[in-house]
């Protein structure tokens, strides 16, 4: 029986990652960036330019965005530290997106090789 780790492993055997050196040059050329973790992780800190698509609800999201569905369309994802950017990558090419790609190590490696990320302004309220 596969565990998690398993159906990692098979993912990334399956997908393109990109290096976090490579990653700046990938998303300066993708069409769209998308950040995998859950809301709460987006808003503690992302890339800049990602939208924030968790992963249990991707397949969703990109089946009912229209200006998500174009197949040809270049697609760079990324989690915490690849594991569900890897399996979303595999689900995209299921779907049939052929440029799509994961960052090596996620945020946490974008992070360690001194890569800036930001917050999204939220309302104050007083």
């Amino acid at each position: 029986m596969k565990n998690a780790l398993d159906l990692v492993a098979e993912a990334k055997s399956k997908i393109n990652e990109v290096s976090v050196t490579d990653a700046p040059s990938e998303i300066q050329k993708a069409d769209v960036l998308i950040d995998v973790r859950e809301p709460d992780e987006f808003r503690a800190g992302h890339i800049a330019g990602a939208i924030n698509i968790p992963r249990g609800m991707l397949e969703f999201k990109l089946s009912g965005t229209p200006e998500l569905q174009d197949r040809d369309k270049h697609i760079v994802l990324y989690c915490k530290t690849s594991g569900r950017g890897a399996l979303s990558t595999v689900a995209l090419q299921d779907m049939g997106y052929i440029k799509v790609s994961s960052i090596a190590g996620g945020l946490d490696a974008w992070i360690e090789a001194g890569k800036p990320t930001v917050k999204p302004d939220l309302p104050e309220f007083g």
